[in-house]
């Protein structure tokens, strides 16, 4: 199998055509992965040749259209049946938007291939604007304990920093249908109750965030009632499940404005 053939990243796709030319932009020359995008239904067309142009490492990039517009779960379960029917090993996540730091792919893969018993490896990961300006660092845990516990709290991945190995998919099986805006949260959890995880202790990733709208500011108060959702169905007694649902229900009430302000101040870390 030829190296880039191990690792594929998944990028969904809708109507963000310069966000992804920026995303593709950011794959270091001699990253040994290729990629899939998978366009929800999209308005606005993607240039692919122009995405071709832009692509500088080693592998391919292939593009899987769905018809009509089906949501983020949709998009993502179509692309993990398309990876799983060309074999690939090895799967990275990224959204449009976001940005590779060099050789991230690379680093993943082997800290992967070193670690046979880690399933799924987040990273640490950098918070921008639209217009990329930085607006906090997340140092997650990297241990599987550490993360196990945490997990109740917040989410211990961020999405567009993991990659995981296809063989988990056999227990895994797909995103939820059934968990609006916090689908990773639920795919991540079955992956920390059956697998052993790890984040790197490194920023590869720059996300990022619309503080004018996106997912957490127009869908939040659904996704703080689905994250408490996740976390009573994988409850057991104890400090962090008890807290998790507190601090997700005091967080129904608090403006969204207010929270990036207090994690701007609390969690940046600097370059």
């Amino acid at each position: 199998m030829r190296d880039h053939r191990k690792a594929v990243v998944l990028i969904p796709h809708y109507n963000d055509p310069e966000g992804l030319q920026k995303t593709i932009a950011s794959f270091s020359e001699n990253e040994p992965c290729d990629v899939l995008v998978v366009d929800d239904g999209s308005i606005a067309p993607i240039d692919e040749n122009k995405i071709q142009e832009l692509f500088k490492a080693t592998g391919e990039v292939f593009f899987l259209y769905l018809e009509q517009n089906s949501g983020i779960e949709t998009a993502l379960n179509k692309g993990l049946d398309w990876i799983k029917e060309n074999d690939y090993q090895f799967i990275a996540r990224l959204d449009c938007g976001d940005i590779n730091m060099p050789q991230r792919i690379h680093k993943q893969l082997e800290f992967m291939e070193n670690n046979a018993d880690i399933q799924l490896l987040g990273t640490w990961a950098e918070a921008i604007d639209v217009n990329g300006n930085p607006l906090y660092q997340l140092h997650l845990p990297a241990a599987h304990e550490d993360i196990e516990k945490k997990m109740f709290l917040n989410n211990m991945f961020i999405h567009p920093t993991v990659m995981f190995r296809k063989e988990a998919l056999d227990v895994i099986k797909e995103y939820p249908y059934d968990y609006p805006a916090a689908e990773d949260y639920a795919f991540f959890f079955k992956f920390v109750r059956n697998f052993k995880t790890a984040n790197l202790p490194e920023v590869l990733v720059r996300f990022e965030i619309n503080t004018a709208g996106g997912i957490s500011s127009t869908r939040r108060s659904t996704q703080l009632q689905t994250r408490i959702k996740i976390i009573k169905e994988n409850f057991k007694f104890g400090y962090y499940p008890i807290m998790g649902i507190t601090r997700a229900s005091i967080l129904l009430f608090i403006p969204r404005n207010i929270v990036e302000s207090l994690k701007k101040r609390i969690l940046w870390k600097g370059k």
